[in-house]
């Protein structure tokens, strides 16, 4: 052996050549990122347009737990809020407040309704879900267990506080 000391030097340059390369290379975009990039060429408008509410401030809106029922917020983004309604342990429903202006397809389903609740537009989207529109706001119960009832979920509708959602600015 001419250089016994060259393996020791040989060894970290070529490790360090091996990462200069590789962290050098271009990285491909996921499909996710070329998905995005691709519908926004498109002209795609955006998932939560900047008019939206916050969902921070639908919380106040929402129903109280009480009578053997609690109630546990699980998701709060930019035009949606959403809690469970927990009797005795057990998910029975799901509470939630919404900003239509996201998705102006949503409010269309109430032109036809003759059903009100606290003095709105309400209907039944399928066997499981009840909904009100409060100005552009879809305010929805969806049943979780077989127990709670569509007329459970018309009353837990009408302790929302309806009419100060309707007043949000």
């Amino acid at each position: 052996m001419i250089f016994p000391g060259l393996r020791r030097i040989l060894a970290p340059f070529l490790l360090a050549v091996l990462l200069l390369v590789t962290s050098c290379s271009a990285k491909q975009p996921s499909r996710f990122d070329q998905a995005q990039i691709e519908s926004t060429k498109r002209g795609a408008t955006p998932a939560v347009v900047k008019e939206s509410q916050q969902g921070s401030s639908f919380n106040k809106f929402l129903p109280k737990g009480g009578g053997g029922y609690d109630r546990v917020f699980t998701q709060e983004k930019k035009g949606f809020a959403e809690a469970k309604l927990n009797k005795n342990g057990k998910n029975v429903a799901m509470l939630s407040i919404s900003d239509t202006v996201n998705l102006p397809d949503a409010a269309k389903k109430f032109q036809s309704s003759t059903q009100k609740i606290g003095g709105y537009p309400a209907v039944d989207v399928g066997n499981t879900q009840t909904a009100v529109l409060v100005g552009h706001y879809q305010v929805k119960v969806l049943s979780r267990d077989p127990s709670f009832t569509k007329s459970d979920r018309d009353a837990w509708l009408k302790q929302f506080d309806l009419n100060g959602l309707a007043n949000l600015k």
